[in-house]
């Protein structure tokens, strides 16, 4: 067997008997929490009620879940729809017998739209601010969120990297395999805390939390820059695009980047001065 490998077979959570805690979906309670305690501390500093955030709170979780769940479908897995279609929006296999799945398909790309057009709504609904004022800051708890994500991507030994061809990576053992591949899931988990921290900087210790769309940009550039290049070391999540130059997720992700370097040039002319500065 491999020296330098790693044999990763974790169970599947926490069966209490009458119900399994999955890891995978702890991550994503994780993910949440953190991301309410950070826009917490951003929305005491911007001055902001304790009843918008939890409005805002409720308009996230619904716009990641859907939103991630419908781009899995669309984006990886569009013959669902006509093979499984309660399967979509409901956390079950209907195909050939009904059981209890969870909602194992989830893309970012979908996330993504999600919480662009649910923030779009939540401004003007219940901020009565300009979108791109709190796109930039909720993108600084969406990219912590990001990092559990992946985590718990490694814990269900999904999202799989390529095999390494050496002694070194880990060895999905619930696969089935005995030789190791490419922690595809955890060099990403990685990338994202860069992106949380340059974020959580620029925020904290900059005035370019003033200019509308320079945080938000910044975010799209810095997590689909790594997206793009970690999906090099990654399995073609579609069979029949495997031999593609660019992948599924590449090709997703190069508009994201160009529309991010598109905000942050055009956020120079958009500094935005709220009622209580003015």
């Amino acid at each position: 067997m491999y020296f330098t490998s790693f044999i990763w077979d974790p169970s599947k959570g926490i069966d209490l008997g009458f119900f399994m805690i999955r890891f995978y979906s702890l991550m994503f309670v994780v993910a949440f929490v953190l991301g309410w305690f950070i826009t917490k501390k951003i929305y005491n500093r911007e001055g902001l009620s304790q009843e918008k955030l939890d409005s805002l709170f409720i308009y996230m979780v619904l716009a990641i879940l859907i939103g991630a769940r419908m781009g899995h479908v669309i984006f990886y897995q569009p013959e669902l729809i006509s093979q499984d279609f309660l399967s979509v929006f409901l956390p079950f296999s209907f195909v050939p017998e009904i059981e209890y799945t969870g909602f194992q398909g989830l893309a970012s790309h979908g996330a993504a739209i999600g919480v662009i057009i649910a923030m779009f709504i939540y401004s003007k609904k219940v901020l009565k601010m300009p979108v791109l004022w709190i796109l930039d800051r909720v993108v600084i708890a969406v990219a912590s969120g990001a990092i559990f994500v992946r985590i718990g991507n490694f814990i269900n030994s999904e999202i799989i990297g390529k095999a390494t061809g050496t002694d070194f990576g880990v060895v999905f053992a619930q696969l089935g395999e005995d030789f190791a591949r490419h922690p595809a899931q955890l060099y990403e988990s990685a990338g994202y805390v860069f992106v949380f921290l340059i974020l959580w900087y620029i925020y904290w210790k900059t005035n370019k939390r003033e200019y509308l769309g320079f945080l938000f940009g910044s975010f799209l550039i810095l997590l689909w820059v790594v997206r793009f290049f970690v999906e090099f070391v990654k399995e073609a999540q579609v069979d029949d695009r495997a031999d593609w130059l660019l992948n599924t997720g590449q090709w997703l992700s190069i508009p994201f980047i160009l529309f991010g370097i598109y905000m942050v040039i055009a956020s120079s002319k958009k500094k935005y001065t709220t009622p209580e500065q003015a």
